[in-house]
């Protein structure tokens, strides 16, 4: 039976997880693997992913709010910043829609989720030691957009994680640390919001309705929290602890699951 504990644990890890480069997706299926608790199923991660959506909305409204307006009164800076975001949300867009079977089903294998947290913690460790501190959002170029956007498309396989991998990428392109998480932060608005309308009509079907509140509430709040505390932390520090958390939890997972063989 999955109960209301589990559904706030899991609502407060998919807000966590979601914004700080470690992979959502990767912990819900994870953590009730680890602990042998029941898998909700997609839809729940549906409900979490919604809830992660308006933290995004709560914290960058003042952005959003202004990007709009920028369309109809010519502001140039927000303008632009929105058909960044447009270009690089494509790409995730086309391909979540046409791999969205093999997300149901091959993706959730937890050796592919070590596999690929370690692989892209090895990445982010690299790419942020490399990287310049010297670029911000609006020195990014249309073509920049596209290769994020292209980084985010790779989220679709639990444990790359879409912060993780658009943030490294960010990085490599020389972006200073908080403004990568920012961009990144900002078109995972979109991506969320259209993915949460293609799948809303599960959340009818789970006969999980408190569950499914709770789950909301604890991604909502825990999200907020994520995104404020990260972008402190970045002020200060660097995303090398991630990437350690990364490479540690796949080698716990690798562990767990040859164990049980």
């Amino acid at each position: 039976m999955f109960s209301i504990f589990q559904a706030i644990v899991l609502g407060a890890i998919q807000g966590l997880t979601e914004f700080l480069p470690v992979s959502s997706s990767a912990h819900l299926i994870l953590v009730p693997w680890l602990l042998r608790w029941q898998d909700p199923g997609l839809a729940f991660d549906v409900a979490l992913h919604l809830g992660t959506l308006l933290a995004l909305l709560v914290f960058y409204w003042r952005e959003w709010l202004d990007m709009g307006l920028s369309l109809a009164v010519g502001n140039r800076l927000p303008r632009r910043l929105l058909f960044l975001l447009i270009v690089a949300s494509v790409p995730g867009a086309v391909i979540g829609v046409l791999l969205e079977k093999q997300a149901e089903t091959i993706f959730r294998s937890p050796l592919l989720i070590a596999a690929t947290m370690a692989t892209l913690g090895v990445f982010l460790w690299v790419a942020d030691w490399y990287g310049s501190k010297k670029r911000t959002i609006d020195h990014l170029t249309f073509l920049d957009a596209l290769f994020i956007g292209l980084s985010q498309a790779l989220a679709i396989i639990p444990g790359v994680s879409r912060s993780g991998a658009t943030i490294t990428t960010a990085r490599i392109l020389g972006i200073d640390r908080a403004d990568a998480a920012n961009f990144s932060f900002l078109m995972a608005t979109p991506i969320i919001a259209g993915a949460g309308m293609l799948e809303a009509h599960k959340l009818f079907h789970t006969g999980l309705a408190a569950q499914l509140g709770w789950g909301f509430a604890a991604s909502t709040v825990f999200g907020f929290l994520a995104i404020v505390g990260l972008l402190r932390f970045l002020r200060t520090h660097s995303y090398r602890p991630f990437a350690i958390y990364r490479i540690v939890l796949a080698v716990i997972v690798i562990a767990v699951a040859v164990a049980r063989l």
